[in-house]
């Protein structure tokens, strides 16, 4: 067959055509995630750069800009006594926040977990009220938190229990806080939900073969093959409970006597009430690494209670391994 001959002159030209062709091609991924990445840049790293760098800086909105250096932090530790309140009550709700939100999460996900009819229908009730915005779910918590004509004190009058004034007794009101805040479980339901039903079957039936009972599986078999979905949401509930804010700041305004008094709020009052920008940048360093110590605290503790399955399959001997020793034994 006759060879068709290709000028030296074309062959040169479309060489560089197709190496074009390929950057660009190579670009193309880039692209498509370019607005994220610049999104992410100008809103939220360069945001949270710029505050580390104003916590070193008297820096009012209005007015001179002062280099004072780690004074900020000086005055955070020793002379405001409204920074130790208010880590003093972020902890205590975080300390009832975190279980309680998990427990409630994890009950509703075992219900929705069940084959009933309608669950469709109840999975989306108890989803709706994680897509309420702060202020409407402030609303109506204050009405059923009122002491004059509270549904909720109306309900334990039906049963002879004088209710307190929730929102105005400083016995009561953080409880009211931590009970307002297990109202938006939507999210963290469907996450345990998603890990109920990675369990594979196979494990309660043999569970139920050697005589375990429903409660003895659910310790046994449910709760170590779901360690990494609680570890999730243990983190996002930590984090969660620090950043506390909307419901306080509308219901008790941080009252009553401090009660309420979250360290989101504190830090969002010295930035917006008193204007001290670089010290409310400081107050937020502060509560960044407090998270990080206690998520970095999760994660170390995890290795003694989270399962993995990829792991433990890893660790376990191989079936060709056992063969052989079993054949040299044999043979001895």
């Amino acid at each position: 067959m006759a060879e068709t001959h290709v000028p030296h002159s074309q062959k040169q030209t479309a060489a560089p055509k197709r190496l074009g062709k390929q950057r660009w091609g190579g670009a193309t991924p880039y692209l498509f995630i370019f607005p994220w990445i610049f999104g992410f840049v100008v809103f939220t790293l360069g945001p949270l750069l710029f505050s580390l760098v104003i916590s070193f800086f008297d820096w009012p909105i209005v007015g001179k800009v002062t280099f004072i250096g780690i004074d900020n932090y000086k005055e955070m530790f020793s002379n405001d006594p409204l920074f130790w309140t208010s880590l003093m009550v972020t902890l205590k709700f975080a300390a009832l926040f975190v279980p309680l939100n998990i427990i409630v999460a994890l009950g509703l996900a075992m219900l929705l977990n069940q084959k009933v009819k309608g669950s469709a229908i109840f999975r989306t009730a108890f989803y709706l009220p994680s897509v309420i915005s702060g202020v409407a779910l402030a609303m109506i918590w204050s009405w059923v938190y009122s002491g004059d004509y509270g549904i909720l004190n109306y309900f334990l009058s039906v049963f002879g229990v004088e209710g307190p004034d929730w929102l105005n007794d400083t016995k009561w009101s953080l409880v009211a806080m931590v009970i307002a805040s297990l109202w938006g479980q939507g999210a963290m339901m469907l996450i345990f939900l998603a890990g109920l039903k990675g369990i594979p079957k196979d494990l309660y039936e043999s569970a139920s073969i050697d005589g375990a009972g429903k409660i003895r599986q659910f310790f046994s078999v449910t709760i170590p093959m779901i360690t990494p979905t609680i570890l999730f949401n243990l983190i996002t509930s930590i984090i969660a409970a620090f950043q506390q804010l909307t419901l306080a700041l509308l219901l008790t305004g941080g009252g009553p006597m401090k009660a309420t008094y979250f360290y989101a709020m504190y830090m969002y009052e010295n930035a917006f009430k008193y204007f001290k920008m670089g010290y409310s940048a400081a107050n937020a360093w502060f509560m960044f690494l407090i998270i990080l110590t206690l998520t970095f605290l999760v994660f170390k503790s995890s290795e003694a209670w989270v399962f993995y399955e990829g792991e433990m399959k890893k660790s376990q001997p191989k079936p060709a391994k056992k063969a052989n020793a079993s054949r040299k034994e044999q043979s001895i």
